[in-house]
């Protein structure tokens, strides 16, 4: 299985329910929206850490208000044993400060840790709501010196995603990727979200498919194990990002056969406990 890391929203009690339902051995990856502010991520970030998870919070530069402010970051990360960011431009429409996209963030925190700090960057198997395709290329390329992997939007078709990881190869892009998959979620709650964020087209991939759009989308809750499985041993993943939703109840670690779909979620937290 993939080594795999654990996306969580750093809402209300999130720690406590962390810390009831997940293996302390789990790498845990915070957002940071632009509701919540980079000072929840950096609060859930180092609560979590302080418990044992490896953690990787999202710094997006628009919400970052100054570089005396990244300097404070970047220090509470070497404080608590951080050794890894995710890098982006971030959802909000005005910037609080000097950082208007991911670059000029990764090249201060590049030269504040003296190039210590691993950071991954994102990657669009399906493009951006409000960028064009040839300037996402251009933007990764310009990055990709200062960053270690680039993580995948959340997808919903395994050869949108191998098709994306080659052709950032044939590009010049050279960083390992990892797929953005999301984890079981109401189905509802997932059109939802995937009509947001923009990636409708992997969901009217699954309505062509037929009996895969009814397997993966069919009753109350998506599964992502079909997907797993067009992924599995290619060689163009290093791993899998999984966007739980905060929904920890379906990433409990219980005993289960790994090829049972219900043991799927199980599963997938035991890789994440395994990727360190």
């Amino acid at each position: 299985m993939f080594p795999i890391r654990i996306e969580i929203i750093p809402s209300a009690g999130i720690v406590e329910q962390v810390q009831a339902q997940v293996p302390r051995a789990t790498t845990l990856t915070i957002t940071c929206l632009p509701q919540h502010g980079i000072e929840r991520t950096m609060r859930s970030s180092l609560e979590l850490s302080a418990l044992g998870y490896t953690v990787i919070p999202h710094l997006a530069a628009r919400s970052i208000n100054d570089r005396a402010a990244l300097t404070c970051i970047m220090r509470e990360c070497d404080m608590s044993g951080i050794n890894e960011v995710f890098v982006i431009g971030g959802d909000r429409k005005q910037a609080a400060g000097p950082y208007e996209s991911a670059l000029p963030l990764l090249e201060d925190i590049a030269q504040y840790t003296g190039g210590l700090m691993r950071a991954g960057v994102a990657g669009y198997p399906e493009s951006h709501l409000s960028v064009a395709p040839l300037h996402l290329v251009d933007a990764l390329l310009a990055k990709q010196h200062l960053a270690t992997h680039v993580v995948t939007q959340m997808c919903f078709s395994a050869p949108k995603i191998l098709d994306y990881a080659a052709f950032l190869r044939r590009e010049g892009v050279d960083l390992p990727v990892w797929a953005g998959v999301a984890g079981a979620v109401p189905r509802a709650k997932l059109i939802s979200l995937a009509t947001q964020i923009g990636v409708g087209s992997s969901l009217k991939f699954l309505s062509r498919k037929g009996p895969l759009a009814r397997k993966l989308l069919s009753g109350d809750r998506y599964s992502p194990q079909t997907l797993l499985a067009g992924l599995e041993s290619e060689p163009g993943i290093a791993g899998v990002h999984l966007y739980s939703f905060n929904n920890l109840d379906a990433v409990r670690n219980e005993a289960a056969p790994v090829s049972s779909p219900a043991a799927l979620q199980p599963a997938l937290i035991r890789g994440a406990a395994r990727e360190h």
